[in-house]
């Protein structure tokens, strides 16, 4: 071998003994050795009711349509629903909108029920299953925040408007503990309407120069109608099993709503409670309900002879 290539080799391997020596010089001289150290932020989450599906207006929430969502606190907004478990930061005008003047929200409450959700509120953020019930007002997208403008629930105005279906209405009887099954109807039943009225007999037995007078006959003129509501009562309370109340309120077809309204003029009309097994079939007018009722008034005339005078009599 050469020695040059024997004094390049000698120099290498001298060169590698002192870095290593200054090397572990520097581990061996006790001071600390800087470390990264990366620090894991962790913001406080909150939980916030959310969509947990698309929701479209004139739906009625359910404990499916709803569920908690982690939420980090910094962007929560104050109109968003939280399960009260960690402290969110309050809306600017809080106080002010408690006062005199109420918030947009507050506009679509009714009084009652204002004052009675800001307490519970106030305790628990809002619970989930004070919403559900509730009509969806505007869409709703799936994972979106439930907030209070897009929703109707029992109590606010505007409920009832929200939750009628479609092309249907509202409309009001008068009914007592008598005519409403006991009280035992109640929202959201089903139940058929009967009219009770007072008629005349057949006429020919004023031909006949009889008395006709008059006769009670019923007959049902509506049939499976929804019950929306008894009073101002749109459900009834947790294990509540009667609802007295002077008003029920149905859900009839434009066209059954004159019909009803009719027979509302022309005598007395009860409610009579369908059993749940028997709430698939028509619902609204029943054809035919007032001309069954006069031929029932009606009966039958039977003309009985008598010694040669002819007698016209009316058979129930």
């Amino acid at each position: 071998m050469k020695p040059a290539k024997i004094a390049v080799i000698c120099i290498a391997a001298v060169s590698a003994i002192g870095l290593a020596l200054v090397v572990r010089a520097m581990g061996s001289s006790g001071e600390p050795t800087a470390v990264a150290v990366a620090a894991v932020e962790t913001r406080p989450m909150a939980k916030v009711l959310v969509a947990a599906k698309d929701l479209e207006p004139g739906s009625r929430l359910t404990d499916s349509d709803l569920a908690w969502k982690d939420w980090p606190v910094a962007e929560v907004n104050p109109v968003f629903i939280t399960d009260g478990s960690v402290p969110v930061p309050a809306a600017p005008a809080a106080e002010e909108e408690a006062g005199a003047k109420a918030s947009d929200t507050a506009k679509v409450e009714g009084a009652a029920a204002r004052v009675t959700r800001a307490a519970t509120e106030l305790a628990t953020g809002g619970a989930k299953a004070d919403f559900i019930g509730a009509v969806v007002r505007e869409p709703i997208l799936a994972g979106e925040p439930i907030v209070a403008r897009k929703i109707v629930r029992a109590g606010d105005s505007g409920y009832m408007a929200a939750y009628l279906e479609p092309g249907m209405r509202a409309m009001a009887i008068r009914v007592t503990v008598e005519t409403a099954a006991g009280g035992f109807i109640l929202p959201g039943d089903r139940a058929d309407v009967l009219l009770t009225r007072e008629v005349k007999l057949n006429n020919l037995l004023n031909a006949a120069g009889g008395d006709a007078g008059t006769k009670f006959v019923a007959a049902t003129v509506m049939q499976n109608v929804k019950v929306l509501a008894i009073d101002q009562n749109t459900r009834a309370a947790e294990n509540e099993q009667a609802v007295v109340g002077a008003t029920a309120t149905l859900e009839v077809s434009g066209r059954d709503a004159e019909i009803l309204a009719l027979a509302k003029s022309e005598g007395e009309l009860s409610l009579v409670l369908r059993s749940y097994a028997d709430t698939a079939g028509p619902s609204g007018q029943v054809p035919g309900a007032a001309r069954r009722g006069d031929a029932a008034a009606a009966g039958s005339v039977v003309r009985v002879y008598r010694e040669g005078q002819a007698e016209t009599v009316a058979v129930p």
